[in-house]
């Protein structure tokens, strides 16, 4: 299935009162500030932009795996598809089938998207006749618990990588962007639910000591929101294509 604009993405055209309400959202103040993470680390994101030059020169050693999965990738916030392509490929090339969400750019949830994202799951999961793996970047991690709330018997496993859904929903440096761009509070999404309850299904969340953009602990979360969590050796953005995280997460599709 090709990507499609997301649901009532044409709503996208803003009149200037609508501007102008997501602008005080941007700009709300922080009731509770929370730990993020420190201005260095911001900034070492900027890294992002020699990926493309190091990448033809990368090799990593991918055996085929003994069990292949069926995988839906979930970008992050703001972040299209064609942005974890690499990874797809990586994960393909082990032998996995991999597919994207369907959506195009994340633009954060909607009762429209859920509602599509759960049929575009029943979809994979009846055309290749096994329970598919979650994996989402960032908010993409958040739209993969709720999917595997809603429908655990199509889940076999959801893996999130850098999402923040443990503890104070503004712990990242992303927070008031979120609200100008999604246009709504982080802490009060459109849809119903508890990000910090883990999904019925084997979780584990990925998180890193370098991430710039979501605090660790945010990532990592606790006993009984999540089942595992590992500490991936790479930034917030390498999540969608460092060797680290390809290869962590080649470990875990083994693990099913």
């Amino acid at each position: 299935m090709a990507d499609r604009l997301s649901p009532k993405s044409a709503d996208r055209f803003w009149t200037a009162e609508e501007f102008a309400r997501r602008l005080a959202l941007a700009r709300a103040a922080d009731p509770e500030p929370a730990e993020k993470p420190s201005v260095w680390q911001l900034l070492a994101e900027i890294s992002v932009l020699r990926e493309p030059l190091i990448r033809p020169f990368r090799t990593l050693d991918i055996a085929r795996a003994e069990t292949p999965q069926t995988v839906m990738l979930l970008p992050g916030f703001a972040t299209h598809p064609t942005r974890m392509r690499f990874m797809a490929r990586q994960l393909e090339r082990a032998g996995h089938t991999v597919k994207r969400w369907g959506l195009g750019f994340n633009l954060g949830p909607t009762p429209d998207n859920i509602e599509f994202l759960e049929q575009r799951l029943t979809d994979v999961q009846q055309r290749y006749g096994r329970d598919v793996v979650l994996v989402g970047w960032s908010l993409g991690g958040l739209f993969a618990r709720e999917l595997a709330k809603r429908h655990p018997g199509k889940v076999a496993k959801v893996i999130t990588m850098g999402s923040p859904f443990s503890g104070n929903p503004r712990a990242n440096n992303a927070w008031r962007a979120y609200q100008f761009i999604a246009g709504h509070p982080v802490d009060e999404p459109p849809i119903p639910g508890d990000v910090k309850l883990k999904p019925p299904v084997p979780t584990i969340a990925f998180w890193s000591k370098r991430d710039g953009i979501v605090s660790p602990a945010a990532s990592r979360g606790i006993a009984g929101e999540r089942d595992r969590a590992v500490c991936v050796d790479c930034n917030h953005i390498g999540f969608s294509n460092s060797a680290a995280s390809i290869l962590a997460i080649l470990k875990e599709l083994e693990d099913i």
